[in-house]
């Protein structure tokens, strides 16, 4: 009898647990769902009163946006700068977690310091210190003012997390790699980078969700169509007298699809990498 009651509440906890995850997943995935049902909806049809799930499916939205070379501008900015950030953050990053990891020099605890601190200052406090910078540097408007900005806020989390994720990793594989003739840079390249792909992935992910992801600085250093990304994109649809809802809902559909893509295709380096990554320095 204790056997079966003890069992019975078993069941009865794990069908709780199921609920409450099932109605998670739905409060989470409702607007997502709402997202998606207004791209294809006519602009007319998103405020209807009952609310409609599908309603005049249309893709006239997504027509308007991939004919439009202004709103194509828009995506084109956004991968140019994100793939940039990531590529130049990750050769970095990983130059620098690995001489964090595996060297000794002065003022190592200091700096190490100074990129902790870096992750703990928001943002928005160096919106008009950097704006006078690019400013001075005469590279407002242009990729590299967005790069180099984006790449302040991406680099201390990748030498963070490369580190701990380097820290893991036994140092005989070193000295193994130079006992065959190569150099400490050789064995960063040959060995250790090959074993670190999963926290490489997870870094360069969270990089890349980053630098497309950001409005504030791309708002701020930015002027022109030419130059504006997906996010602002997104907001100068909304006019003085109106706003292109159903094409404001396709553009963030179309703009959440890299960044579900990355994460569907390396899920398991992604947790696996964050897991090993979360280690003291």
């Amino acid at each position: 009898m204790a056997t079966t009651a003890k069992r019975r509440r078993e069941n009865t906890q794990r069908a709780f647990l199921l609920l409450g995850l099932v109605a998670g997943g739905l409060f989470a995935g409702f607007p997502v769902l709402w997202m998606l049902s207004n791209s294809f909806k006519p602009n007319v049809a998103i405020f209807a009163t009952p609310p409609k799930l599908i309603s005049g499916f249309t893709t006239q939205a997504y027509k308007e946006i991939f004919t439009d070379p202004t709103k194509l501008r828009y995506f084109g900015n956004s991968y140019v700068v994100a793939l940039s950030v990531t590529a130049l953050t990750l050769l970095v990053g990983i130059l620098a977690a690995y001489a964090f990891s595996r060297y000794e020099f002065p003022f190592k605890r200091v700096l190490n310091m100074v990129v902790i601190s870096v992750q703990a200052v928001p943002p928005i406090t160096l919106l008009i210190p950097y704006f006078g910078l690019v400013v001075a540097l005469k590279m407002y408007n242009t990729y590299q003012g967005l790069i180099l900005t984006y790449m302040v806020f991406t680099l201390p989390y990748a030498i963070i997390m490369l580190t701990g994720y380097f820290n893991t990793l036994p140092r005989e594989l070193d000295e193994a790699c130079k006992v065959d003739g190569a150099s400490g840079f050789g064995a960063l390249w040959r060995i250790l980078v090959p074993i670190a792909v999963p926290g490489i992935v997870s870094v360069g992910i969270y990089t890349f969700m980053i630098a497309w992801n950001e409005y504030l600085f791309a708002l701020t250093l930015t002027k022109t169509n030419e130059m504006r990304t997906v996010p602002i994109g997104i907001q100068l649809l909304m006019g003085q007298h109106s706003y292109e809802w159903n094409q404001m809902m396709a553009m963030s559909v179309l703009g959440a699809v890299p960044v579900l893509l990355l994460f569907l295709f390396f899920q398991r380096f992604f947790i696996g990498g964050m897991t090993a990554g979360a280690v003291k320095l």
